[in-house]
């Protein structure tokens, strides 16, 4: 450890910390997860549904795409009706208009203020303590069953081919016979039924429901906890607080100690002759752009899906390309060619740590992989539509077809395979990291990189422990340790490490700073992105102290972020410290974008619904939205654009960027972006917050409020931004199919002699 011994101390203790919270709160999930009863049955005895109809019901969702097509509990799509607060707000108002025909023979708005009070009294009574008995059974009234009775036919009807449900299906982006079987349609209710009445029946020994009061429905009283608003408050004093120890610590502590660093006068990189395994890297360069761009394009294929519903302007094509199939491709494709940026950076940086060497069958094993993240991305894909056309048999759908859930929607076979080849990247990644250690020197730079490749490989492993038939809570706390903990923390800090590690070998920075900037920047990162994973499962089934901990160090995600501008502007400087830089501008200015977006995708728009008070009420509105297209892309995106750019500048060294391809995409991206988010995304998801908070969420995600010629107006602005975006995304794919295919390559490059 040597002089880093305080860095790895406090590394080690905030790691020791932050995972015994998320696995204690994995313990309290596990434990207080809502029940699902054995039985629901009338007040004779009488058996409505039982827990199988109930699991089967999920089961069926799942094939129908699931968080691809509307919400469950707030998670999931946002064309469609958040299902949960959809079917809680029509059986209540069914119950009012059954109960009010039962006592005084009229509907319920057309009862006098003292006979609706009697009313709504009633209702909050039944709805709000209807609590599983020592028999594991609940008791529904007759009232209760007939409201049930009444709405079902409107979901049965929806997901299969009702004509009178037909400009609901398009509102929804829903093709026709979403589901064709009607006796799977009949156990999809059952499921709906289950998740809103754990989002209505209080908690016992609490004055809360299982989902901490969500949705917001003032009808049964369901609106924020005295809890939730101490720990939003809470939640914005840590921040606050956070942010004034951060500025302390770098006021003292910070040193530039690299002012005097003497610049290379040539780049150290092209001192090394490539590998062959850094030679096959081309390859992967040309999948992540192919990929890419397939998301782009399907990108804008699923906007336009939020204005014509089933067509493509004009062209039906629902029936063949359902909303819930390109969104689940839209959302995959991102995740499969920015992970193969970072496997492809991982794999260029290896040999040099290998002393500038290929262990043996090294570029077979680069090869290998390459071909076994085809076929993932292909099988799984293909999976996933004949799941969605019901050509998959069900039987196989969870393992070959649609998981239906979001980001890890792959069937579970697809999901071993890929795990299987990173597992297999992490190898060949050993193999040079290992030999690294032997050489002479201070091996603390590497121990961190190493220790980032170790939990990159590892971690994407816990999307495993949930199954089909897994409780919904339980599932969600596993699909957010990939999702979250996977995603938004480890490949962040093995992403910082790689750039420290890169700016280090070409001689930007001291292998010091290099080494304490990287393992403070991992342990401020896991501080608040270990525990902060519960910020997602505020609302999902779970306790006021999951809660707790996800406000509270979820707001300390942001910290970090605070200093982002001044890494930009780094990052930007770089460009000048020698006029061999000069060749690596553009990899650079994506760096300096990382920060920026960083900083507001991440930062900004991510607090904006990061304390539970906020996304009480956000939760499943476009307000997500802008912090996903922000952050997913603006970060991980021009992140992993600027990987591949840096290494493909490598593998051909004698090729020059296009400045007109490069200065056209990277602001087209830019500007796209902004476009996107400014015109479209934020300004439908402030109104409908307005909607959220006056009226409740299924109001704010209803047919009635998102079909307004207002909203449709901004959906349609939104193209112009989308079009400049897809214009970007083709100038720098060109630009690294030109580097791919460039020639002469480095197959005959001499490396420089100074």
């Amino acid at each position: 450890m040597g002089e880093y011994k305080k860095y790895w101390f406090g590394l080690v203790a905030i790691i020791l910390v932050t995972f015994t919270l998320l696995g204690w709160g994995g313990v309290e999930i596990y434990r207080t997860a809502p029940p699902i009863p054995e039985q629901f049955i009338d007040t004779n005895g009488q058996v409505i549904l039982t827990k199988d109809d109930i699991l089967d019901g999920q089961s069926a969702w799942q094939r129908t795409g699931g968080q691809q097509l509307g919400s469950v509990l707030g998670h999931g799509a946002y064309q469609a009706p958040d299902w949960t607060a959809d079917w809680l707000h029509r059986e209540l108002v069914a119950w009012l208009d059954i109960r009010g025909q039962e006592l005084y023979g009229s509907d319920f708005e057309s009862l006098n203020d003292d006979q609706q009070a009697v009313l709504n009294a009633q209702l909050k009574k039944e709805y709000r303590k209807s609590t599983v008995n020592d028999k594991a059974q609940v008791v529904l009234s007759a009232t209760r069953i007939a409201a049930m009775t009444k709405i079902a036919p409107y979901y049965i009807g929806l997901y299969g081919n009702e004509p009178s449900l037909q400009t609901s299906r398009e509102s929804f982006a829903m093709k026709n016979n979403t589901m064709p079987d009607l006796e799977d349609r009949q156990k999809l209710t059952n499921f709906f039924f289950w998740t809103t009445w754990i989002a209505s029946t209080e908690r016992p020994g609490t004055e809360a429901t299982y989902t901490n009061n969500w949705p917001h429905e003032p009808l049964i009283d369901n609106v924020p906890t005295t809890e939730n608003i101490m720990w939003s408050i809470a939640s914005v004093v840590f921040l606050i607080a956070g942010v004034g120890f951060l500025i302390w610590g770098w006021a003292f502590l910070h040193k530039d100690e690299d002012i005097n660093l003497l610049t290379p006068d040539a780049d150290p990189l092209t001192k090394i002759a490539l590998t062959p395994s850094q030679k096959a890297l081309a390859k992967y360069g040309i999948l992540v752009m192919a990929l890419f761009v397939f998301q782009v394009f399907i990108g804008g294929f699923v906007a336009h899906y939020t204005i014509e519903g089933q067509n493509f302007y004009g062209i039906p094509v629902s029936d063949y390309f359902p909303y819930a199939l390109v969104r689940t491709w839209h959302i995959q494709s991102a995740l499969f060619w920015i992970a193969t940026a970072f496997l492809m950076t991982g794999l260029f940086l290896s040999p040099i740590i290998n002393g500038g060497k290929d262990p043996k069958y090294q570029k077979l094993g680069v090869d290998i992989l390459w071909v076994a993240l085809i076929v993932v991305v292909v099988g799984s894909f293909a999976g996933q539509y004949f799941a969605l056309a019901d050509i998959l048999p069900a039987k196989y759908n969870f393992w070959f077809g649609h998981q239906g859930y979001e980001f890890i929607d792959l069937g579970r076979f697809w999901q071993i395979l890929k795990w299987i080849g990173i597992l297999f990247w992490l190898v060949l990644m050993m193999r040079g990291c290992v030999n690294g250690f032997k050489q002479h020197g201070d091996k603390n730079l590497l121990t961190i990189f190493v220790a980032s490749v170790l939990c990159v490989g590892l971690f994407y492993g816990a999307g495993l422990f949930y199954g089909e038939r897994t409780h919904l809570t339980i599932m969600e706390y596993w699909r957010w340790w990939v999702v979250h903990l996977w995603v938004e923390g480890f490949f962040e800090v093995f992403a910082t490490v790689s750039l420290a590690f890169i700016f280090y070998n070409l001689g930007l920075v001291s292998k010091r700073i290099a080494t304490a900037s990287s393992i403070a920047s991992a342990a401020l990162f896991l501080l608040g992105g270990v525990p902060g994973t519960f910020h997602h499962l505020y609302y999902s089934g779970t306790t006021t102290p999951i809660m707790a901990i996800g406000a509270s160090f979820s707001a300390l995600e942001v910290v970090p972020l605070v200093v982002l501008g001044y890494e930009g502007y780094k990052h930007w400087s770089m460009q000048r410290q020698a006029i061999w830089m000069e060749k690596l501008k553009w990899p650079i200015m994506c760096f300096v974008a990382v920060a920026f977006w960083n900083m507001l995708g991440a930062g900004v728009f991510g607090f904006m619904i990061n304390p539970p008070v906020s996304l009480f009420y956000l939760q499943g509105l476009n307000t997500t939205a802008t912090h996903s297209h922000a952050a997913l892309f603006g970060v991980y995106g021009f992140l992993s654009i600027g990987f591949v750019l840096l290494v493909m500048r490598y593998i051909r060294p004698d090729y020059v960027f296009s400045e007109k391809l490069m200065k056209t995409g990277f602001w087209a991206l830019n500007i796209g972006l902004v476009l996107m988010i400014s015109t479209s995304l934020l300004p439908i998801g402030i109104y409908q917050a307005q909607a959220s908070l006056t009226e409740g969420l299924w109001y704010a995600r209803s047919e009635g409020f998102m079909q307004q010629d207002f909203l449709q107006r901004l959906r349609w602005i939104r193209t112009f931004g989308d079009v400049i975006f897809i214009i970007g995304a083709l100038c720098v794919a060109l630009q690294t199919a030109k580097l791919a295919f460039a020639r002469p390559s480095h197959a005959n490059y001499k490396p420089s002699k100074k």
